[in-house]
């Protein structure tokens, strides 16, 4: 009887010749399509996996489920990985690696597999999600295993493999780098892009606008949040609201789209240790992300927003390195949605040629008090009260001062030594 493997499928050359060399090593091979906002025909890449040799084919519409429990808690963090990259491939491998894991579970398979390089990180992402999901799960990496890598050299032995086995071949010229889209955002690498010192070109971008080609007129749209959460996006140009998590993610989607927002151009570090330059496209994640900020700079409480910022980068981290289904991101996660609560308001924002713009915001939570805060109006503060405060804070400094330079001229003030 064969073992059954479930393999997480694209469609495209590398993962259509997986599929037939793990028939031909005599695997039954069960296809998992997740669709998770990517721009393809899921009924040509059924089709196909089916002609390659798949006994079966799952394909999954993940999307909804990717906003409200992977985007929407990454939001609750402000996740910001090495300050930039909002982690659209990084959230997406979570969800993906699960549904795989569910497959393998209903179908009986003791295997399940990828077509991640060993050069880079969905190969850990997806496997320590297996793993975290299913401790007993055997995992076939094609890339990282001699018998492929002693068949398949390079590009051109895949292509002769798939000529062999009438495997199609896509006719369309393809683009000269690597490409992974979802919802949250496109990526572009690897190819031309592999020059950091080369800024790239306008086709580049295929999901928002250049900044010369956006509009020369701005949009203005509100966001309603409810504990951190986007619950509604009203277009105040138009009037067009949206309130399912979906639908509003990709309207926002579509306005920074054409506004050009959430380009960036950055080289990073890799989990294993490699950099790697990326261009990514985030438009729908870069508004919300700035229009949640917003709020929360007059809806939370000063010390938890500051104990909460000091987190982001180890949460950023453990999203990009693969630790979603972790004791600590478990541990981070129980931290943040108690940051959330109250997190309730109104932010307005302003689409202007790649720039998102604070244009106003109010809470019923708000911990903002005009008149504490007022340069005309005294409201309840005792101005006196502050020497007393500043005179405690200065005591550490004095003694500070005192015992560094205990002994020595003071001549130290005027030559800087």
């Amino acid at each position: 009887m064969s073992k059954k493997v479930v393999l997480a499928y694209s469609g495209g050359l590398d993962t259509s010749i997986i599929l037939k060399w793990l028939a031909n090593q005599g695997y039954e091979v069960i296809c998992f399509v997740g669709n998770v906002g990517q721009k393809e025909d899921f009924e040509a890449v059924e089709k196909k996996a089916f002609d390659t040799g798949a006994s079966k084919v799952y394909t999954e519409d993940l999307r909804k489920e990717f906003v409200t429990d992977y985007i929407f808690p990454a939001l609750k963090g402000n996740a910001l990985y090495e300050g930039q990259y909002l982690l659209g491939t990084s959230l997406a491998r979570p969800i993906l690696a699960k549904k795989q894991i569910e497959i393998a579970k209903i179908e009986g398979a003791e295997y399940v597999s990828h077509g991640s390089t060993g050069k880079g990180n969905d190969q850990v992402r997806f496997e320590l999600g297996y793993y975290a999901l299913n401790p007993d799960i055997k995992v076939i990496a094609p890339w990282k295993d001699p018998g492929f890598l002693a068949e398949f050299k390079g590009r051109t032995d895949m292509i002769n493999y798939a000529k062999k086995y009438d495997i199609e071949i896509t006719a369309s010229k393809k683009r000269p780098y690597s490409e992974d889209e979802n919802l949250m955002h496109i990526s572009h690498e690897a190819g031309i892009l592999e020059d950091p010192s080369k800024r790239p070109d306008d086709d580049v971008f295929t999901i928002s606008n250049t900044l010369k080609n956006a509009p020369d007129s701005e949009t203005l749209i509100e966001i309603e949040f409810e504990n951190g959460i986007p619950i509604c996006v009203k277009n105040m140009d138009d009037g067009t609201e949206k309130t399912d998590s979906l639908e509003l993610f990709n309207y926002l989607n579509e306005l920074g789209g054409k506004n050009g927002i959430g380009q960036l151009d950055m080289v990073e570090n890799r989990f294993i240790g490699i950099k790697s330059r990326g261009i990514y496209e985030t438009p729908g994640g870069a508004i919300l992300w700035l229009a949640h900020r917003d709020l929360e700079g007059i809806a939370m409480d000063k010390e938890v927003m500051h104990i909460r910022d000091m987190l982001i980068p180890k949460f950023a981290e453990l999203i990009y390195n693969g630790f979603w289904f972790s004791p600590e991101m478990d541990f981070i996660m129980a931290a943040f949605n108690k940051s959330q609560e109250a997190i309730n308001g109104k932010v307005k924002i302003a689409l202007y040629k790649g720039n998102i713009i604070p244009a106003g915001r109010e809470s019923a939570t708000s911990l903002y008090d005009q008149d504490l805060s007022s340069m005309e109006i005294e409201g309840g503060f005792n101005a006196i009260d502050s020497q007393g405060f500043i005179n405690i804070n200065a005591i550490r400094l004095k003694a500070h001062h005192l015992v560094l330079h205990k002994n020595k001229p003071y001549k130290w003030r005027k030559d800087n030594s």
